[in-house]
C-alpha cells in the first residue's frame, strides 16, 4: 500500500479518425454579449468555436464531438443567413432518465454548492442510487443553458473521480462578460441543469509513463484530479506525480485540503506558482517551500523538469496563452514533440 509521508513545439493528441482537427460542442455561443443590429461582428461573436483537436477520443463515437460542431454550425449558418436569433435558440433532445447520453441533454439536481473563491464555485449533482458516470479520465461534459432566449453550449470536466458513485462534481469559474456565467450564477440547490457525454478524454494507463508532469493554470486543474485520484488508489500504479498549479494568489487555490492529501502520496509531489504575490512569508510554512511567486517561465519550467525523478510525459490545461506559452518553454527544456498532451 502507498504510504504517505515520503517525498516526495507540437502535442501528442488522438484525433479522430473521419475528419480533420475540429472543435469541441459546447463552446457555441460564449462570449456573445446583446445582439441589436445583426452585424457581421455580432454575427461572428455567435459563430461555434472550433476546440483544441485532443477533444475527440479518436473512438469513433456517435456522435463524435465533431458531429455536435457540425450541428451547431449548421444552425448558425441558418440564423446568420435570415438574419433570425431564434433560429439559434433550436431545442435540444432532452432526457430525463438520469443516465448521460452523448446524444441527448440530460437532467440532474443540484445537491449542493460550494464558493471557493470570488468567482470560482462547486456544484455537486445527484445521481440514482448508486449509480456512476463512468467517464474515463479526462473526459468532458457539455452543459446547456438558455440565457434572454439564446441557446449556450459549455464544456467542463468532472473532478470527482469517474467511479464515484451517486454524485458528479465539477468546478467553474465564472466571468463577469460570459453569457454561459450568467446562467450559472442563478444556480441554486435543487435546480435542474442539463448535462450531455461524455467526449474526450486522455488514454492513461496505469505505468504506461515513469512520470506525469501535470501543468494546470486555474480551473486546469479540473482534467488533473481524477487522473491523481486514480493513481493514488491504485495499489499496483506506481507511477510518479509532480502537479504545478498556476494560481494569482495564495487565496485562489482551490481545493487546498484534497490536494494537501494528495500530496501525502510517496509518488506525488504538487508545486504552487503564484502570479501575484510578492512574497512567501505571508503564506502557511507548509506551503512557502514548495511555492514560487511570479509566472510560470521558461527557467523555472527546466527547473522543474530537471527535478523529476524519472522522464516527464505532461499533461497541459488552461487558456489558449498559457498552453502556448507551455509548449514554448517544453520544446526549449528538449522535449519530444510525442511527449505531451494538451486538454
Amino acid at each position: 500500500t502507498k504510504a504517505p509521508g515520503e517525498p516526495g513545439g507540437r502535442f501528442s493528441r488522438r484525433f479522430c479518425p473521419r475528419r480533420p482537427s475540429r472543435s469541441p460542442p459546447g463552446t457555441a455561443f460564449e462570449g456573445a454579449l446583446a445582439f441589436c443590429s445583426g452585424s457581421e461582428d455580432d454575427w461572428a461573436a455567435l459563430r461555434p468555436r472550433e476546440p483544441a483537436p485532443s477533444q475527440c477520443c479518436g473512438g469513433g463515437c456517435r456522435p463524435c464531438v465533431y458531429d455536435a460542431y457540425e450541428e451547431a454550425l449548421a444552425r448558425w449558418e441558418r440564423a446568420r443567413a435570415a438574419r433570425d436569433t431564434s433560429l439559434l435558440a433550436e431545442k435540444e433532445r432532452q432526457s430525463n432518465n438520469s443516465e448521460l447520453n452523448p446524444d441527448t441533454f440530460t437532467a440532474f439536481s443540484i445537491s449542493s454548492v460550494e464558493q471557493l473563491t470570488e468567482d470560482t464555485y462547486q456544484y455537486k449533482f445527484e445521481l440514482p442510487g448508486n449509480s456512476s458516470l463512468r467517464l474515463s479520465l479526462g473526459q468532458h461534459i457539455v452543459l446547456r443553458g438558455v440565457v434572454n432566449g439564446l441557446e449556450v453550449q459549455r464544456a467542463y470536466t468532472p473532478i470527482s473521480p469517474g467511479t464515484a458513485e451517486g454524485y458528479f462534481e465539477v468546478l467553474i469559474k465564472c466571468y463577469e462578460a460570459g453569457l454561459m456565467s450568467q446562467y450559472i450564477k442563478t444556480w441554486k440547490k435543487g435546480d435542474m441543469v442539463f448535462w450531455r457525454g461524455p467526449f474526450g478524454g486522455f488514454p492513461y494507463r496505469p505505468n504506461k509513463y515513469g512520470e506525469l508532469l501535470m501543468l494546470a493554470s486555474g480551473t486546469g486543474l479540473a482534467p488533473m484530479l481524477p487522473i491523481l485520484q486514480s493513481i493514488t488508489e491504485n495499489e499496483e500504479d506506481e507511477t510518479f506525480v509532480t502537479l504545478v498549479g498556476c494560481f494569482r494568489s495564495f487565496g485562489n487555490i482551490y481545493l487546498k485540503p484534497l490536494l494537501q492529501e494528495l500530496a501525502r502520496y510517496w509518488n506525488i509531489r504538487i508545486f504552487y506558482v503564484l502570479s501575484q504575490e510578492s512574497s512567501l512569508e505571508k503564506l502557511p510554512w507548509s506551503y512557502q517551500e514548495n511555492t514560487y511567486t511570479g509566472r510560470l517561465n521558461e527557467d523555472l519550467m527546466k527547473t522543474i523538469i530537471s527535478s523529476c525523478r524519472r522522464k516527464p510525459f505532461v499533461l497541459i490545461c488552461g487558456s489558449s496563452a498559457f498552453n502556448e506559452d507551455m509548449s514554448r518553454y517544453l520544446k526549449s527544456a528538449g522535449l519530444e514533440e510525442n511527449s505531451c498532451f494538451v486538454f
